[in-house]
């Protein structure tokens, strides 16, 4: 055998070997690979999209609580003001029930009074009558007298 010979056979075998690769086994490989590339780059993508819409929603939740504190904020100083309007509106309707039922009492007073005034001037009358019947030990006409009686109970 020739050494010549079986270097251009191979180099002819390595060649057909290289062909064929080349038609039949390099464009799988090399479609894999760029299929590959590109789901990877897809995944990246992605991955960035959700880290994107993670951050806004990140802020929106931190908006979100944000508005409702400052919500709840509100809602609890425009109860607390109700209440304290409540209470003094209870307090003002106390003081005018207060003031109506020291009225009335007051009234109720002053009526008793002038009765016990007017009770008491009609007995000072009927004493002094007596009085002056004793002294006079006579009898003294009450409706004569009438007028007497009644500026002496003014003056009492």
């Amino acid at each position: 055998m020739n050494i010549n010979l079986t270097i251009i056979g191979q180099a002819i075998a390595f060649f057909l070997f290289v062909v064929f690769c080349m038609k039949y086994v390099w464009p799988p490989i090399t479609g894999a690979l760029a299929e590959r590339k590109k789901k990877i780059a897809e995944g990246l993508d992605a991955a960035d999209r959700a880290e994107r819409d993670l951050k806004l929603a990140q802020e929106k939740a931190a908006d979100d609580m944000r508005s409702s504190k400052e919500e709840a904020a509100a809602i609890i100083e425009q109860a607390n003001k109700r209440a304290n309007q409540i209470i003094e509106e209870a307090k003002e309707q106390a003081r005018e029930e207060a003031n109506r039922v020291k009225a009335s009492a007051q009234a109720e007073l002053d009526q008793e009074i002038n009765q016990a005034r007017e009770a008491l001037r009609a007995q000072v009358g009927v004493l002094a009558i007596a009085g002056a019947e004793k002294i006079l030990e006579a009898s003294v006409d009450e409706k004569a007298h009438a007028q007497l009686v009644e500026k002496l109970a003014a003056e009492l």
